[in-house]
């Protein structure tokens, strides 16, 4: 298997360190070895929060250059757009179809961009970009904590590591309160992209 960088993208609160941990330990456990590192900036303020996952039958170094990741996983659409340009040519988007604006829009520096804008800025990158009802979903399920696994559920369909890893890692790494509901939300998420390749 090629390596495979990951970026998973959104801001304080929404669970994205939690879902790269939950990522990196099904990898391992499925035999790759596994690079990651994480960005918080101002994240107890809602602030953006970035991992970098890479993925491979061996791996040196954690960061993820300009041009080389392959999946975009962001559980907010303006970060998705924000970090796009760190995609290669035809890489994945999948981003929660979620506005959560930063402060400098709270506060009316900024104006915060419409769909049809985020959309043009995906679409100077890649064609393959899937806009996901994630908040929805985890409402649906009871829980809108449970949007990181719905989340990681999408992604794990485009990864070589078959199911079992993946629920063995929530397992260790969740309370067992919370288990049987975060196990939902991920197959549920499985559901919602399964079948896209990545090209």
């Amino acid at each position: 298997m090629k390596t495979i960088n990951l970026l998973m993208t959104g801001v304080g609160g929404q669970g994205v360190v939690l879902a790269s941990d939950i990522l990196s330990e099904t990898a391992i456990a499925a035999g790759y070895d596994v690079k990651k590192t994480d960005t918080l900036g101002m994240a107890q303020r809602g602030g953006s929060v970035i991992s970098h996952v890479r993925i491979a039958p061996e791996v040196w170094s954690p960061l993820i250059k300009r041009g080389e990741v392959d999946i975009l996983i962001s559980f907010e659409k303006l970060e998705a757009a924000r970090w796009v340009h760190m995609l290669r040519p035809e890489g994945i988007v999948i981003a929660n179809n979620q506005a959560l604006p930063p402060l400098s829009v709270s506060l009316g520096i900024e104006q915060y961009p419409d769909d049809e804008a985020i959309y043009a800025i995906f679409k100077q990158y890649t064609d393959h970009f899937y806009l996901i009802e994630g908040e929805k979903r985890a409402e649906e399920i009871g829980n809108i904590k449970t949007l990181n696994l719905f989340m990681l559920g999408c992604v794990s369909t485009l990864l070589p590591i078959e199911i079992d890893f993946w629920e063995s890692s929530i397992v260790n790494l969740l309370p067992a309160a919370i288990q049987k509901i975060n196990i939902t939300a991920f197959r549920n998420g499985r559901k919602e992209i399964g079948g896209v390749n990545i090209p």
